[in-house]
């Protein structure tokens, strides 16, 4: 199996306060990265730059984000392939993926003109039109109310997780929380952060989780188009970031219902859409709010609720909150 690190010489240059340079040789320890392609039924659909690891939940991550399957039971079984090289070498760089009987093969359109970097998700696409996927699970009427003060702890368990980067440096990182306890249900690195993302959803695949309601999916970058669309594949309703997200990410989030969290950092954080999932903006408690949003989805099925749902969403399709500017949150001390 190839390794998730690297040992390399290097050259360590440190200038001193009289403008001399200190130099002196040593070993760094780096991030791997390695292309991995991913077959499916033995017919190529991608190759992406990513770090060793995890290699199925990555494969079976990024299915779902293409909208080939969208539950565990369509996903049968993977393997790596031997003889991938002239020699017959197991370099354990291409995994092919069996479907479920009966699920339909990719189609060819999906299939990347060239790899996709660890930079980029979306690279190798044939169409502008083939960025976007439908996610079979709505996450617009998630009645998920997280509670601010617990979100505001996720960057640090999220750091604290992150044993290849605290050796490297160079990993970005994903976890998956429960939005209601904040029960950390899994965390994974890799040199893109799309593949950290795939690697999440990839493991609630193999535990048969989604869709994955109820959840905060964390994020050690910025909040991107890709990843928020990841997010909607997978059904989580809440995409947290340390960083800011684009705005192409809070559109796609506004239409889709997803909360994005950006500059998730220490006390503060901003909400660009769905503010109403942290229970804060208008000043209700998140457990008075979570009940709200409880009796809103049981009315939901009403016939007089009607009016009542189109109030909560005025201007805006599917039942959505459209934010009209971000919401800056801080957590202030409690008595």
């Amino acid at each position: 199996m190839a390794r998730i690190t690297s040992r390399k010489p290097v050259t360590r240059i440190t200038v001193g306060d009289d403008g001399s340079a200190g130099v002196r040789k040593t070993m760094d320890t780096l991030a791997v990265e390695e292309p991995l392609e991913i077959r499916v039924g033995g017919t190529s659909l991608a190759i992406t730059m990513r770090t060793p690891g995890h290699d199925f939940d990555l494969a079976a991550g990024f299915l779902v984000s293409e909208a080939v399957i969208s539950t565990g039971d369509e996903f049968f079984a993977a393997r790596y392939c031997a003889g991938a090289t002239a020699e017959g070498l197991n370099t354990y760089n291409v995994l092919d993926v069996t479907l479920a009987p009966g699920v339909p093969a990719p189609d060819p359109s999906l299939e990347r003109a060239f790899y996709t970097t660890s930079s980029c998700g979306l690279c190798g696409k044939a169409s502008i039109d083939a960025v976007r996927t439908t996610s079979q699970h709505d996450v617009r009427h998630d009645p998920l109310v997280v509670d601010p003060a617990l979100l505001s702890t996720f960057p640090d368990r999220l750091r604290e997780g992150q044993d290849v980067f605290e050796k490297t440096g160079g990993l970005h990182a994903a976890a998956l929380f429960d939005g209601r306890t904040g029960e950390l249900l899994v965390l994974r690195e890799d040199v893109g952060r799309h593949n950290a993302v795939d690697k999440v959803v990839g493991w609630a695949v193999k535990e048969a989780r989604l869709p994955l309601g109820g959840t905060v999916l964390m994020v050690s970058g910025r909040a991107s188009f890709e990843l928020t669309q990841k997010a909607s594949m997978a059904g989580i309703p809440v995409l947290a970031a340390v960083s800011a997200p684009s705005s192409l990410a809070v559109d796609l989030a506004t239409e889709l219902g997803v909360t994005i969290v950006g500059f998730l950092r220490g006390r503060s954080m901003v909400v660009y859409s769905r503010p109403d999932r942290l229970g804060e903006p208008d000043g209700t408690e998140p457990s008075a709010r979570s009940r709200d949003a409880g009796d809103a989805t049981r009315a939901s099925s009403s016939p007089d609720s009607a009016d009542a749902a189109d109030a909560h969403a005025p201007d805006f399709p599917g039942g959505a909150t459209r934010a009209s500017s971000p919401v800056p949150l801080t957590i202030g001390t409690r008595p």
